[in-house]
């Protein structure tokens, strides 16, 4: 009897490690032929079980990663992100031939469940087929009729330059951290078209905005690859990734709140901004067939516009500061420019772009070597196509990695120099290379590039009209980067002495 218990007990935990080991063996086993390359689909490093390439790259600097893997596997290589392929493209020539020749073929975006769960399959940004075509046709026909991309649009921006301006000589030349004020500054042009009005600089605002940056950190981090590989699981566990839904709720309230006021004084007959002309559009295409306009379609347009166009714009200017602090010579140069053509006697405005070739050259060398949004937005095939001599085929997630279109060797001169010489030719004039698209190309292009240009263009050239900017004494500018769906610079000081004894 004594021996028959430890005998029973013996092979109960062999059947157990059995069972285990065969649970294993059964689960490596479907993953690898459940997940295995398809034939002919681009090569890539070798893919751990269930996790797939997810520490393969460095989600600190991901673009970075994505370039160095492309020396080693081609300009078209895959990676796996938990239970779902990539396809990594990589070089101006692939890029385009991506989205633009074959750009109908990728104009559809994948289902990423960490951004499901932020839109829930409404807006413009992150939607495909019907509601995208819809809203994306409904918003760029209103933006423009509140001139979008027009010179009715230029006092309101550079109205907002003097109120930020006035913020920035507060500080008398004394360093300050710029961010909050220029990301409020910024905020306030897609503001006036969207909500009908500003905001006043003042800390409640701030918060909000400044809460952009993180929820895009957290997105692009390994958190937000982990959710969108394992959704089921993340959705229960607390992390990073549950802060920027929380952001995101936040700042759909502060949208919903603007709503209610704009509902409570609503004049079908006289439309002030985006806001009341959708609301006019939810009450006309009520009952139509295939009809997307709701509320709730309303406040995911307006907080991708909202966000987008203000993070993307004050970003550029953050890395502008720290690289004219960081090259005084270069700062010189566009400020004898701006004096020579504009004087101090009035503001600039986008007549005098063609007279200002250096600046215009300084300011697309900024957005090329700060690489604003590194690997644009992902994109879907929505048939089989060919990169590469790869096939590549439907319904594959496809990441254009912008950074190695700017950056890329067989296009520019000094890729990982600043140079403002890219953007001149021998005689001094301003030429815009084919391989800048800061904004992605084709069909899914930045929808809000033409206001982004004349922003960056007025609140530049203003800025270096009125300011020379330095780092504090003893600071060596540092052009360390947050790796995020935006690239920004690390949180710094700078010096701003004004040129303009009164404005």
């Amino acid at each position: 009897m004594d021996t028959i218990f430890p005998t029973a007990g013996l092979y109960v935990e062999w059947a157990v490690r059995s069972f285990l080991l065969f649970c294993v063996v059964f689960i490596l086993t479907a993953d690898y032929i459940k997940n295995r390359r398809p034939a002919s689909f681009p090569p890539g490093p070798w893919a751990f079980p269930l996790l797939g390439n997810m520490f393969s790259v460095d989600h600190k600097k991901a673009h970075e990663s994505m370039t160095q893997l492309a020396g080693k596997y081609g300009d078209v290589y895959s990676l796996r992100m938990g239970q779902e392929w990539l396809v990594v493209l990589n070089g101006f020539e692939i890029v385009k031939e991506a989205l633009v020749n074959q750009g109908d073929s990728l104009a559809d975006r994948p289902y990423l469940p960490l951004q499901q769960d932020i839109c829930q399959g409404l807006g413009v940004v992150f939607t495909s087929g019907h509601m995208w075509k819809q809203q994306r046709r409904f918003m760029l026909s209103t933006l423009r009729y509140f001139g979008l991309g027009k010179k009715s649009l230029e006092p309101i921006i550079q109205g907002e330059f003097t109120n930020c301006s006035k913020e920035f000589q507060r500080y008398k030349g004394k360093p300050f951290n710029p961010q909050l004020i220029i990301g409020n500054a910024v905020s306030n042009i897609i503001c006036s078209l969207v909500f009908g009005h500003r905001f006043e600089y003042n800390e409640k605002f701030r918060q909000l905005i400044s809460w952009f940056e993180k929820g895009f950190q957290i997105q692009a981090s390994i958190w937000g690859q982990l959710y969108n590989s394992f959704p089921l699981l993340m959705r229960r566990l607390p992390g990073p990734h549950q802060t920027a839904l929380n952001i995101w709720d936040k700042v759909g309230n502060f949208i919903r709140h603007e709503l209610k006021e704009h509902k409570e004084n609503w004049d079908p007959s006289d439309q002030r901004d985006f806001i009341d002309c959708y609301l006019n559009e939810i009450a006309t295409s009520k009952g139509q067939a295939g009809n997307t306009f709701d509320e709730e379609n309303l406040i995911m347009c307006v907080m991708e516009l909202f966000v987008s166009a203000s993070e993307t714009t004050s970003t550029t200017l953050r890395w502008a500061f720290l690289y004219m602090a960081k090259y005084p010579e270069i700062q010189a140069k566009v400020q004898a420019e701006i004096d020579k053509v504009i004087g101090q006697s009035r503001q600039p405005s986008m007549d005098d772009r063609m007279n200002l070739p250096y600046t215009d050259a300084v300011l697309h060398e900024i957005q090329r070597i700060g690489t604003i949004v590194p690997l644009s937005l992902p994109h879907m095939t929505n048939k089989d196509i060919k990169l590469g001599g790869y096939t590549v085929p439907k319904g594959s997630t496809i990441i254009p990695n912008l950074t190695s279109v700017l950056f890329d060797k067989n296009e520019w001169e000094t890729p990982n120099t600043f140079n403002p010489g890219h953007f001149l030719n021998k005689e001094g004039k301003f030429v815009k290379p084919a391989a800048f698209m800061p904004f992605s190309a084709g069909k899914r292009q930045c929808l809000g590039e033409n206001l982004a240009r004349m922003e960056l263009f007025l609140f530049f050239a203003s800025f270096l009209q009125h300011f020379s900017f330095s780092m504090p004494a003893g600071v060596k500018p540092k052009t360390d980067y947050i790796f995020g769906v935006t690239l920004a610079p690390w949180q710094y000081e700078i010096s701003a002495t004004s040129r303009i004894e009164k404005l």
